[in-house]
């Protein structure tokens, strides 16, 4: 009997994907993989419009991959999809709906069914009962009920109106089959890769300590897949390993493979445990091409008896040596998470956790906040705890213990000032300045939050040139003597990452220096000195393609203390700058920095 099953997708953000259905219908196979749709939306887009697409392609099953962030649209669905398409029967699948799958079937008899847990054997199962035992709902052949519920009895791992089927044993990762063979829809987009399923750690906030095997994907096959990545010049891959380090084998087997194949374009995302990386595999990181890797390391807390409650191994010191041995090589970017809301940690707790995960200046640093997930040992102790979290998707924290509701939303404004100021990496000079005028960075960017509620900027959200000119106006105010320093430090950083058509007004007029920076690009035309990759280009397009900027202190110099880049200051003259945007910085993307004679 022919039918098509429809397996959607709704993903967070239009760059995503959805590594689920794709591996789904490779486990189908050939034969019943002709039956298999994919389809991919967001959670950005309406209702009606994700509607509007389903019926469109009128599928006779449709199977939705169910997660935090999309239950409550796929809920909505639900309630829709019987209305335009009764014929349709509906399954479910994915984490947020395998722990109290029995109690979703009773809240939506509309569903048929759900898939617990690893769902490709069930799901190539399912496709063989519908393909061989019994045709979608509305058709005239359609096996008497109580038959087919029998024969779905049958298929391990399903939870259905009637009940669980027996629980499925793991899969073995070798067996899935790779899941990408046609990049075509891929453009733009992140590509997800598992070369590890669960984890051997037992943190009680993560559903992955409920799997308490690992398994790893057999390193030839894994080799064979990344070449396929590595020949289709993908633009990033993301392991979902939740531990890719945890074997020193597997680890050094993939990293010395993509230094030795690297492409030069495509960058590969890990998630490690830092402080159980060996010498050799760090070494192995500061050999690869800048931009090859990225590193995100769940550091989560510093505090001790935090760290006992919720079950998680880290030796911090290791860790900061770890981070700072990654950073000798100049070419891995580095993502680290702390997590709010976690039972023992205070606001003046986190405050020493987020300074002490700062100073290992990663790249990142994500200020996440505690999700109480169903199943998990944090959800259970919750009222131990005296955790009050949300009750619908995401179930973040509201307040614990030791940390009230008022101080969570004022985490929030610091996570803000965070992500405008730090993570968007682009006040790398003119932060380390600042810092020296709070007594640590957590104070920093707590009054900088006070500064904008205070200022009403929240409900304003400055743009990007805005963030700038309120920075400065925040240094002035809190470090007033260095208003000229703290104007070049924003001056400077805005030229390191875009040759703008529009200067700031907080800039120094640069009329007086009109005559002596036009000489300069004259002599470059002849002389080719410090832009000799612009041989084709006349002295006007250079100062069009490039940009000289005169300076009153030496700012790009991170090693200078305030007070030194004062008293190294040219009193009436200046440095002259040359930011160069055809060389970039591989890892940051700055321009490429030369100070003129």
């Amino acid at each position: 009997m022919d039918f098509k099953f429809l397996l959607a997708a709704v993903n967070a953000k239009y760059i995503h994907s959805n590594p689920a259905v794709y591996s789904l219908r490779a486990c189908a196979g050939e034969a019943l993989g002709r039956h298999v749709e994919l389809a991919e939306y967001t959670i950005n887009q309406p209702v009606t419009e994700i509607l509007a697409d389903i019926y469109g392609r009128r599928p006779d099953i449709i199977g939705f991959s169910c997660y935090i962030w999309n239950w409550r649209l796929v809920r909505e669905l639900l309630g829709e999809i019987p209305k335009l398409l009764p014929d349709t029967e509906i399954w479910l699948g994915g984490p947020e709906v395998s722990y109290d799958a029995d109690v979703i079937l009773r809240e939506h008899p509309q569903v048929a069914g759900i898939m617990v847990g690893e769902g490709e054997i069930t799901f190539r199962e399912l496709l063989e009962y519908y393909a061989e035992n019994k045709a979608p709902a509305g058709h005239e052949d359609m096996e008497p009920k109580a038959i087919a519920v029998e024969r779905l009895q049958r298929i391990p791992g399903l939870c259905l109106p009637t009940g669980y089927t027996v629980c499925r044993p793991l899969t073995d990762l070798s067996a899935i089959p790779f899941p990408y063979d046609d990049l075509s829809p891929f453009g733009n987009r992140i590509l997800y890769y598992e070369s590890s399923r669960g984890c051997p750690f037992r943190c009680s906030y993560c559903l992955s300590s409920i799997d308490k095997q690992v398994r790893i994907r057999d390193i030839r096959k894994v080799k064979a897949e990344l070449q396929f990545f590595l020949d289709h010049r993908v633009k990033q891959v993301k392991f979902i390993d939740r531990t890719f380090n945890c074997s020193h084998a597997h680890t050094t087997a993939v990293w010395s493979y993509l230094l030795e194949h690297d492409n030069g374009v495509t960058n590969f995302h890990f998630e490690i445990t830092a402080d159980i990386l060996r010498q050799d595999e760090t070494e192995l990181l500061n050999r690869f091409r800048p931009g090859l890797a990225q590193l995100e390391i769940g550091v989560q807390t510093v505090n001790p008896r935090t760290l006992k409650a919720i079950r998680r191994t880290m030796d911090t010191e290791r860790l900061e040596s770890a981070v700072a041995a990654i950073h000798k090589g100049e070419n891995v970017h580095l993502h680290l998470d702390l997590i709010a809301g976690l039972p023992y940690e205070d606001y003046e707790s986190f405050g020493m956790s987020f300074d002490r995960v700062y100073r290992m200046r990663p790249h990142q640093l994500q200020l996440g906040f505690l999700k109480v997930l169903k199943g998990s040992e944090m959800w259970e102790r919750a009222a131990e705890y005296g955790i009050r979290y949300l009750e619908q998707p995401p179930y973040e924290v509201l307040c614990t213990k030791w940390l009230s509701y008022e101080e969570v939303l004022r985490l929030k404004r610091i996570e803000e000032m965070v992500e405008l100021y730090y993570n968007s990496a682009q006040f790398t000079h003119t932060l380390p300045v600042l810092e020296k005028a709070f007594h640590s960075p957590f104070a920093l960017y707590e009054t900088l939050a006070d500064f904008y509620e205070k200022k009403g900027y929240f409900t304003a959200s400055p743009a990007r040139a805005y963030r700038y000119q309120v920075l400065l106006e925040f240094a002035v105010a809190y470090d007033g003597n260095r208003k000229e320093i703290y104007a070049e430090l924003l001056t400077y950083d805005m030229y390191l990452r875009e040759n703008l058509k529009t200067r700031p007004d907080f800039a120094q007029d640069t009329d007086q220096y009109r005559e002596e920076i036009r000489a300069f690009y004259q002599m470059e035309e002849k002389e080719r000195r410090y832009l000799p990759d612009y041989k084709e280009y006349d002295w006007k397009q250079l100062s069009r393609m490039t940009h000289l900027e005169p300076f009153a202190y030496p700012v790009w110099d991170r090693s200078l203390m305030a007070e030194e880049c004062e008293s190294k200051g040219r009193s009436g003259g200046c440095f002259l700058v040359l930011f160069d945007y055809r060389r970039r910085d591989p890892l940051t993307c700055e321009a490429t920095v030369q100070t003129v004679n």
